[in-house]
């Protein structure tokens, strides 16, 4: 483990051929490669994260419109993060230091949010990353410190690729029957069917997104799996498991040192979840909800 400001300490994990680095503000997947080949994007090591890559999202993801939201009946305001947009984006964690706990091949970041403008409620967190024979395991719990039921959410944000190929000729598959329509805020209006070529399997150099996606497609072991694919057939999978019923796939040619990235984000709520109320889960006093993601390469 070793300190690198601006992201803190930079926490390095490795089984057999499987290596990750997890930096400290954020709890952030900064780098995940099996054989030497990256299935994370990876980013300088001397700058902050870009485009919130690899970061966990609570007790929120996306965006809440004006940074207002209605609590059981109680308007509550939330500091404005994007201001573009008037939105507040992305939790309350983005920029918050974990504490770490580490062995050779796992580690555990813990960090709590507090009560404060317009989140008046005390949740612990923790993520685990684990790695695996394939790539990675990511167990995360929220357990509400409250003396009253808490609404929460999850997301994160990593940037999948394989590395040793042009990311424009990857393959990429949404396993989502639904999308959300938004508006130019990028907040939800409502939803339509999601286009079979993203099942199928569409070209990453000829789609531009940043679209949520419901009704997710699980397969036998209840996991739901986006994909990339290159051209040799390899295949790197972000699953997601049970809790986790929406992904967010974000495209950018702005990504540091990539010609081209994507963002699939397993979320438990989409956009504005918090006024929908979409996705959102009240932990009583003192309970602990559990779940869990990843990212395999076969």
């Amino acid at each position: 483990m070793t300190s690198l400001s601006p992201t803190g300490f930079q926490i390095r994990l490795s089984r057999g051929a499987v290596t990750a680095q997890i930096a400290q503000v954020g709890a952030s997947l900064r780098a995940l490669a099996v054989d030497g080949v990256d299935l994370v994007a990876r980013y300088p090591e001397n700058v902050a994260t870009p485009s919130c890559s690899g970061v966990v999202l609570a007790p929120w993801p996306n965006r809440v419109r004006d940074g207002i939201w209605d609590d059981e009946g109680a308007s509550r305001h939330l500091a404005v993060t994007e201001p573009a947009m008037n939105n507040a984006s992305h939790g309350l964690l983005r920029f918050t230091a974990y504490e770490i706990e580490q062995t050779d091949a796992a580690a555990t970041l813990s960090a709590t949010i507090h009560p404060q403008s317009g989140y008046p409620y005390e949740i612990a967190t923790t993520v685990t990353y684990a790695l695996t024979d394939a790539g990675i395991e990511v167990t995360h719990t929220l357990t509400n410190r409250s003396d009253a039921a808490a609404p929460v959410a999850l997301g994160t944000h990593p940037f999948v690729t394989i590395g040793d190929v042009d990311p424009h000729d990857l393959v990429l598959t949404v396993p989502a029957d639904t999308l959300f329509d938004v508006d130019d805020r990028l907040l939800p209006t409502g939803t339509s069917p999601a286009p079979q070529d993203l099942r199928d399997g569409i070209r990453l150099g000829d789609v531009t997104l940043d679209t949520g996606f419901a009704d997710l497609r699980r397969d036998a072991d209840g996991r739901a799996r986006s994909t990339l694919t290159a051209p040799d057939g390899r295949t790197v999978a972000l699953w997601q498991g049970e809790g986790f019923d929406f992904v967010q796939v974000y495209t950018t040619t702005g990504y540091p040192g990539q010609q081209l990235a994507v963002a699939i984000e397993p979320m438990t709520a989409p956009a504005d979840g918090l006024n929908s109320g979409l996705g959102i889960r009240r932990l009583a006093p003192g309970e602990t909800w559990s779940l869990s993601w990843g990212v395999e390469l076969s």
